[in-house]
């Protein structure tokens, strides 16, 4: 046992050594959770730390406490115009693109584990999702992208595909323990689930943005705690009433995130630092709970179902998902070795252990081996495939502007950034002459990696990013002056 005066420095030196982990992520090109983990490891009890834990409620607790915040932050950061041309793959995959993965890797698991069906099936369903941060720290850390419509469409199948994977880890526990479900049953609970928290997602969605215009909280520091309040409500509403509480708070932050509402730019920052915390809480929670030493008796049956997971399961219930997409063979084969587990599967692997299920500490010591297999593996080749396959891209270098502007009650004005096209006739023009509407303004003019403090006199070039502030009606007739090639 820790002595207490220890405590909070050890809760210090962890999150700042995890801080510190996803700086050497970037540089080594593989995704922070596998250096959040290490963290965790090293402080736990085979570790130097000494941290004894093995409190499988605690760890699951918080992990579903967590998952519960990275999904509505994931939400908040979804944006609604680009995932909607690839809404109907996104969901096919989150789906049954999830149930076919399940399929494939419980019925491997049976004679490589030696699992009864109900045992594989589990162990298929727990390691069914995919984690999109993952995927996306790495292309950062290389400083490229995806082309087309793939970003996007990983974006959204990776957001949604927890739910599916909770509801299948759920069902196969329920099976196990004997409880009396027939198939129709199941179809019945699926549906009830994902309509019920769809739904909840959507009305609380669209709720929060009206509240937050009706509110008028004396000190801002509130609105944040709001935010919290919010979220642990949409989760615990939709649970309590037979919904998904992880689609409800993923829905309901892509309601708000494609919303317009007061203080929305400090409540997206806000959860965006809350989202990384709760995902470094979460990794060196599980982290502790994880003993090496039990981890690496299953490597070699770990390596047999990680490998096929990567090469057979995952490509195989892609292709069959996209079989009428018209997606090039060359990007499908992209999305499905885009499929690096994440946290998602050892919070689920708890679940069993919770249960009391047959084999639930080797199906927990076999998940995480197979996600750190996958993100070492995965994660490595993630690039050098996409730019041997054509499909990487330059990764858009988004300025951060030496300056913010929030709405709020006490005006009607927004910022927004509008883009100078080439062929524009604002282009070669001082802002003087471009007859911008009364009232609104030109706050800075970004040209490539500078940013201008504009005048009248200042120039207007073809590619200049705009920083302008102006009342939201005021917009379309500002970006039709900046489009039209004659003034």
């Amino acid at each position: 046992m820790i002595s207490s005066p220890y405590i909070l420095p050890g809760l210090a030196v962890l999150l700042l050594l995890s801080v510190l982990a996803s700086k050497v992520s970037e540089r080594l090109g593989v995704p922070a959770l596998l250096l959040f983990l290490l963290v965790g490891m090293l402080a736990g009890s085979e570790g130097p730390g000494g941290i004894y834990f093995d409190d499988a409620a605690i760890a699951k607790f918080v992990g579903t406490l967590a998952l519960a915040f990275i999904l509505f932050s994931g939400g908040l950061d979804t944006n609604w115009q680009m995932i909607r041309p690839v809404l109907g793959p996104g969901i096919a995959l989150a789906t049954l693109g999830v149930v076919l993965t399940s399929i494939a890797v419980g019925l491997f698991a049976i004679p490589v584990l030696g699992f009864s069906l109900q045992e594989g099936l589990l162990l298929g369903a727990i390691m069914s999702s995919t984690d999109a941060a993952a995927v996306f720290a790495v292309m950062r850390s290389r400083k490229v992208s995806l082309k087309g419509k793939l970003k996007p469409l990983l974006e959204l199948e990776s957001g949604s595909n927890d739910p599916m994977a909770v509801f299948l880890t759920t069902t196969m526990i329920g099976l196990l323990n004997q409880q009396d479900l027939s198939w129709w049953l199941i179809g019945v609970r699926f549906l009830v689930q994902m309509a019920v928290g769809a739904t909840v997602g959507l009305a609380c969605g669209w709720l929060t943005t009206k509240a937050f215009g009706k509110l008028r909280l004396e000190y801002e520091g509130l609105y944040p705690v709001t935010g919290i309040g919010i979220v642990l409500l949409i989760f615990g509403l939709a649970e309590s009433i037979g919904g998904n509480g992880f689609l409800s708070v993923y829905v309901a932050g892509i309601v708000l995130s494609n919303s317009d509402f007061l203080h929305k730019r400090g409540l997206m920052r806000f959860h965006d630092g809350l989202g990384w915390l709760m995902q470094i809480a979460m990794f060196l929670v599980l982290g502790l709970l994880v003993f090496p030493s039990h981890v690496a008796t299953v490597a070699g049956s770990g390596v047999l179902v990680a490998a096929f997971l990567m090469l057979v399961g995952r490509p195989a219930a892609v292709f069959l998902t996209l079989c009428a997409s018209r997606m090039s063979l060359r990007e499908k084969s992209l999305v499905a070795w885009v499929g690096l587990r994440g946290a998602v599967p050892i919070v689920l692997a708890t679940f069993p252990m919770m249960a009391g299920v047959r084999q639930s500490d080797l199906i927990f010591n076999v998940v995480f081996f197979v996600v750190i297999a996958s993100a070492l593996f995965q994660g490595k080749t993630l690039m050098p495939l996409a730019r041997l396959l054509k499909l990487d891209g330059p990764l858009p270098d988004k300025p951060k502007y030496p300056l913010e502007f929030d709405r709020t009650e006490h005006t009607r004005s927004e910022m927004r950034e509008l883009v100078v096209p080439a062929g524009s006739a604002a282009a070669g023009k001082p802002i003087s002459e471009l007859q911008l509407p009364a009232g609104s303004l030109i706050l800075l003019v970004n040209r490539g990696k500078e940013f201008l403090v504009p005048r009248g006199t200042t120039t207007v070039q073809e590619h200049d990013t705009l920083l302008v502030l102006a009342e939201p009606e005021m917009f379309d007739q500002i970006n039709t002056r900046l489009q039209t090639a004659d003034l």
